[in-house]
């Protein structure tokens, strides 16, 4: 009787563990993508990098008669295809460079750019492929945003951003001269401890001000000037994983690979227009940033996560 009391209390036990474990999944709630739509089949994943388009393919009534299904399914999914291809186009046109224009105005009459275009278009990937009871066809194409896709649009228009000198590591170095009218044994100015001021990344916070992503995104101080573009990168870093990450999730931000260890968390103050592109920071982050060199090279690398609704 002993036995089966304790018996009954382990299944118990066993059933409440499983009740909270069952609980605790359906509430986790799965990080979220920053995912912009163009039209109704088009996609811009911002966070994992790729374009994405959906297209629909119905088999012809008068083939399907006198062929066979077969044959019609093969016909409803070329017309998916063809369809899928056509939306992923528009879709990658629709994809914005920087705050005042979009793929399609850097296409604009230029031929030869758009054939490239098409040619990555056509090098798309199929992901899903559905077929529906009657008879339609669904079909899902993937093109990488990165690679030579941001090669292509990416700004390539860059000036010399001046270095900054390392911080020190002392505020008043030994050997050097008192201030003028300093008195003996009168205090000195705390010292700054260097490595206080080096940081592996940034992390910008503008969730809350409608933020738009981009390819090129830029940060300014609140006297208009550039902290943060295409100016300060360099370009293969850019176009192999992009001037920017983009995340819906502080916390993912913090440990993405791009600014992992000790990243500087900067908050938006606002959203330049037009675009709303361009987020502006505070002076005194926006000069946190250029103190050190070293914070100018992580810059370079585009070791930059912006946390956006």
């Amino acid at each position: 009787m002993r036995f089966q009391c304790t018996a009954v209390r382990v299944v118990v036990l066993a059933l409440l563990v499983l009740a909270g474990v069952l609980t605790g999944s359906a509430i986790a709630k799965p990080f979220e993508d920053v995912i912009e739509h163009v039209g109704l089949e088009g996609v811009i994943n911002w966070s994992q990098g790729y374009i994405e388009a959906k297209g629909t393919g119905v088999p012809p009534e008068e083939y399907e008669k006198f062929y066979g299904k077969p044959q019609a399914r093969s016909m409803a999914i070329r017309g998916a295809q063809i369809a899928a291809y056509d939306n992923l186009l528009k879709t990658a046109r629709s994809v914005r460079i920087q705050s005042t224009n979009i793929v399609d105005d850097s296409i604009g009459s230029n031929e030869e750019i758009l054939d490239q275009v098409v040619s990555m278009v056509r090098g798309a990937k199929m992901v899903h492929r559905e077929y529906l009871s009657d008879g339609t066809v669904e079909v899902s194409l993937r093109m990488p945003l990165l690679g030579g896709f941001t090669q292509l649009f990416l700004p390539s228009e860059y000036r010399t951003v001046p270095d900054v000198k390392a911080v020190s590591s002392s505020s008043n170095p030994q050997g050097a001269a008192a201030p003028p009218g300093a008195a003996e044994g009168a205090e000195t100015p705390a010292k700054v401890d260097p490595d206080s001021r080096i940081y592996t990344g940034m992390v910008v916070d503008a969730r809350g001000l409608g933020l738009n992503p981009s390819m090129a995104p830029v940060i300014l101080d609140e006297d208009g000037k550039e902290v943060f573009g295409s100016n300060y990168v360099s370009r293969e870093f850019a176009v192999h994983q992009g001037m920017a990450g983009f995340t819906k999730e502080m916390t993912v931000a913090e440990k993405d690979r791009r600014v992992e260890g000790r990243p500087l968390i900067v908050k938006g103050v606002k959203i330049a227009n037009p675009g709303k592109s361009d987020i502006i920071i505070s002076k005194a982050d926006a000069d946190l940033i250029r103190g050190t060199s070293e914070n100018l090279s992580f810059l370079k690398q585009c070791r930059v996560v912006i946390v956006l609704d």
